[in-house]
């Protein structure tokens, strides 16, 4: 396993056997301290797997710890974080390194963009999803009264090293979440890397079938950020499937077993894929078939009528919306998106309605 790397303007993204890459990195710099930031998961699935390739990093490191999950990517969370770097007298030249998924990658990088003005952080993203999404790309955030990214910045960490070996660590559920983002990733740009995606899960050497196409997610994300770093036009095309898919995540935290970030994002590409049909160019076929093959993947959800009221309020306060109009990402075809669609209320519900079509 070689290594990959993808140049992300001011940081690189390098891929594979990663460990002494990573070493050197933080030898060059030369923090005054390193902070490492887990959750519960990482902490005994991942760490081990540090502890063996850096041994000497990690043993001069400070361990902080936080409980797993989007419920726990909040302010008061942050405050703890904030209150270990101080308590331990982290200077400015500290470095953060996030060992984690995607919620503490947002987080973790957060709390060292804001801590003292920024220090730098890292990410070694321990999940598909961290891996070709939450990882890389300048953003950093957390959630607010309930509402997902709802404070946060555009700012870049020093280096991600992604390890695809830590993919085997996960259980398939948590596998399954990142490929919707990686389909994501086909649906806005390369169809036949949409249909590589669906078709990942039938090998099951993970590390090994999922490291190229890791690199190519990585890839198709940064040529869409290079372009519009701030999400002022083109970089909205990465929403598709988000503005329908963080309202239903959301809306699922009252339930008994909330879905995951990657479940949501693909009923809300489903969604979003009925509307690009009426509101964009997109083919009625061709949303079709690829509603199915997503459908193969994931596991449909019932929505009420009741459910249908609580998403769509929770849509109107997407942080995309403009002028109080609820705003898409959708598809002219496969690979050609268009953004800052307006979209009714109406035309929403019509979509759920024939999502269930579907089940």
């Amino acid at each position: 396993m070689g290594v990959n790397v993808v140049e992300a303007g001011s940081y690189q993204v390098k891929t594979g056997a990663v460990f002494p890459e990573l070493e050197q990195w933080i030898a060059k710099r030369n923090p005054s301290r390193v902070f490492l930031f887990m959750d519960e998961n990482t902490k005994k699935y991942c760490l081990p797997l540090l502890q063996e390739n850096i041994p000497g990093v990690v043993k001069n490191a400070v361990p902080v710890t936080v409980m797993p999950g989007e419920q726990n990517k909040t302010p008061e969370t942050c405050m703890y974080l904030w209150e270990q770097l101080t308590i331990r007298h982290a200077d400015r030249n500290a470095l953060v390194i996030n060992l984690s998924g995607g919620v503490l990658s947002d987080m973790g990088g957060f709390v060292a963009a804001t801590y003292k003005r920024g220090i730098c952080f890292i990410n070694i993203p321990t999940t598909l999803l961290s891996m070709v999404d939450a990882s890389a790309g300048g953003k950093v955030g957390i959630d607010f009264r309930g509402y997902k990214n709802q404070v946060g910045l555009f700012v870049d960490p020093g280096a991600v090293f992604i390890y695809p070996p830590f993919l085997n660590t996960l259980p398939e559920r948590e596998v399954k979440s990142g490929l919707a983002e990686m389909m994501k990733h086909g649906l806005i740009a390369e169809e036949e890397y949409f249909s590589e995606v669906a078709n990942l899960l039938k090998n099951d050497k993970l590390s090994a079938a999922f490291q190229p196409l890791i690199q190519r997610s990585v890839a198709i994300k940064q040529a869409i950020v290079s372009k519009d770093a701030k999400e002022e036009g083109l970089r909205k095309v990465l929403n598709f499937g988000h503005t329908a898919g963080h309202a239903i995540e959301t809306w699922s935290f009252a339930r008994q077993e909330p879905l995951l970030h990657g479940e949501a994002i693909a009923l809300g590409m489903i969604i979003e894929l009925l509307l690009s049909t009426r509101h964009a160019a997109l083919p009625a076929k061709k949303g079709e078939d690829a509603i199915r093959i997503i459908m193969s993947c994931f596991s449909g959800t019932v929505f009420e009528e009741q459910d249908l009221r609580q998403i769509m309020s929770l849509m109107k306060q997407d942080k995309k919306n403009t002028g109080g109009k609820v705003l898409f990402a959708l598809l002219d075809d496969i690979g050609w998106p268009v953004y800052d669609v307006p979209v009714d209320e109406k035309d929403v519900y019509d979509a759920f309605k024939q999502y269930a079509r579907f089940l």
